[in-house]
């Protein structure tokens, strides 16, 4: 890879650790090693044990619906492609008043939300923040009415802490498929490519992504 083509990826993933911020009651990130060279094992081998919501991650239809689609069925042309990174200055919930203030002129079927949220991520070991900016139930409506395919958020819910599942219920029922966890701190508002891989698991609700921007 070329020093040019580095230099257009934008790694918009968290790292992930015993330090990552997690939902309440979410187990805690453990890694444990089962064969290590330090002990002079012929390898080294890790085992690690989190939620499948941890750090940055998509969420299928299955977190909320009971016959919805599982990680596994989600089509890759919807993680990669075209997207928008629209500035969302303020906190608390994200309506169709704030969604319009930034949004492109031209069809978008992919957007980023950069909130204050991503400025979380810049103390590592912080405790999970309450009072995120997210999306309210009226904002999910207007984006699957706007053609909406993917909403990814800077923090771990598209939806406020303390609001009901409305929010990723209406975006999960019309197919959005919703990647949390992104840090958009150092990511300037306008078109980008994203890249989103999540892991291959079979028949789970949410998989742990690796999620990288890229300069149209």
């Amino acid at each position: 890879m070329t020093d040019a083509s580095k230099q257009r990826l934008i790694d918009i993933s968290v790292p992930v650790s015993a330090a990552t911020p997690r939902w309440p009651g979410s187990p805690a990130f453990e890694a444990s090693r089962w064969l290590d060279l330090e002990r002079g094992d012929i390898a080294t081998d890790t085992t690690i044990r989190c939620s499948v919501h941890l750090g940055t991650h998509i969420d299928a239809p299955a977190h909320f619906l009971r016959d919805g689609a599982t990680v596994d069925r989600i089509a890759l042309e919807t993680l990669i492609g075209r997207c928008w990174v629209i500035d969302i200055p303020d906190g608390g919930a994200i309506g169709p008043t704030q969604l319009e203030r930034g949004w492109p002129a031209e069809p978008v079927e992919r957007v980023l939300l950069r909130t204050p949220n991503s400025a979380y991520w810049a103390n590592a070991g912080a405790q999970f923040v309450e009072e995120f900016a997210a999306v309210s139930a009226a904002g999910a409506r207007w984006l699957v009415d706007h053609g909406v395919r993917l909403v990814g958020i800077d923090y771990l819910s598209v939806q406020r802490f303390a609001d009901p599942p409305d929010t990723h219920l209406i975006l999960l029922s019309a197919g959005v498929v919703i990647l949390e966890g992104l840090n958009l701190n150092e990511v300037a508002a306008g078109p980008y490519d994203l890249l989103c891989l999540p892991m291959h698991l079979q028949g789970t609700e949410a998989a742990p992504a690796r999620a990288v921007l890229r300069w149209p």
